[in-house]
Parts: C-alpha cells; sequence; structure tokens
C-alpha cells in the first residue's frame, strides 16, 4: 500500500511538471528552477551548497518541481563526466597559486562543509556555476518558443 502512495506521487508531480511549460508560471521562475536544478545535480547531497541552493528555493519564486526533476537529470549528467570533473577539480586543487587560499578556506568553520578538497566536487561545482547561467537563459527560451507554439 505504500509504495502505491509513492507512486501515485511521483506521476502526480510528473503530470505536473508535464504541464508546467503551458502553465501561468512564469517563465523566469521555471528557468530558475532548472538553473537550480543544474547545480543540486552537480553538487553532493548532503553538502552545504545543495543546502544553500535548498534556502534559495523556498525563498525565492522558484519553480520547486523544475528544480528537483531537472537535479534527477543532472545528476547522472555529472555522474557520467565524473572523470572529466576529477581532472579539472585536481587541476584547480593542486595550483601552487591557490593553495594559500584553499589552506585558509578549510581552516574556516562551515567552508571544509561544501567538500571543496575533493577534486571531483571541486571540478563538477566550478563546471555547474559556469553553466547555470547557459540553463537558465536556454530554458527559458525554449520556454518561450514552446509556449508560442
Amino acid at each position: 500500500m505504500i509504495p502505491e502512495i509513492h507512486m501515485t506521487l511521483l506521476l502526480k508531480q510528473l503530470f505536473a511538471l508535464i504541464r508546467l511549460p503551458t502553465s501561468d508560471t512564469a517563465t523566469n521562475q521555471i528557468a530558475a528552477g532548472f538553473a537550480c536544478g543544474l547545480i543540486l545535480g552537480f553538487s553532493p547531497v548532503l553538502s552545504l551548497q545543495a543546502l544553500l541552493v535548498f534556502i534559495c528555493l523556498f525563498l525565492f519564486r522558484i519553480q520547486i518541481g523544475a528544480a528537483l526533476l531537472s537535479a534527477f537529470f543532472f545528476a547522472f549528467i555529472a555522474w557520467l563526466f565524473d572523470p572529466l570533473s576529477h581532472l579539472l577539480g585536481a587541476a584547480i586543487l593542486e595550483a601552487e597559486a591557490l593553495r594559500p587560499v584553499f589552506t585558509s578556506m578549510y581552516n574556516m568553520p562551515l567552508l571544509p562543509y561544501t567538500r571543496f578538497y575533493n577534486s571531483i566536487t571541486m571540478g563538477a561545482g566550478v563546471v555547474s556555476l559556469l553553466l547555470a547561467p547557459l540553463v537558465y537563459v536556454g530554458s527559458k527560451r525554449l520556454i518561450i518558443v514552446y509556449r508560442v507554439r
């Protein structure tokens, strides 16, 4: 009985997301949801950056359903690109010029909870921050085109 309830809730959310592009929800809210989902998908589940994204989801008018669905999608994409994230993160973490910055960041009270010292987390975090504006603009344009047609 319990799995049926979860499946019903999941299907309800999925159908609501399918109707989302044609709903009255502003394109900014949906696009921001996809961009936040990108950051959530690329960051570790129990980390400070994920907590900050969830706080933004609840404080600002961001479409939570779009964020959670895109987080699931982008988590799969991030998993596929983990080897590249590792290479990028290792290059950043091993940069001699940044060593004092990372040492002081590690000694701060909350920053170690971001797990920035992990090469995959660092690489995926940099990629997600670079791609988030592109995902926002791209998804906003796609929603506008979809609504016109």
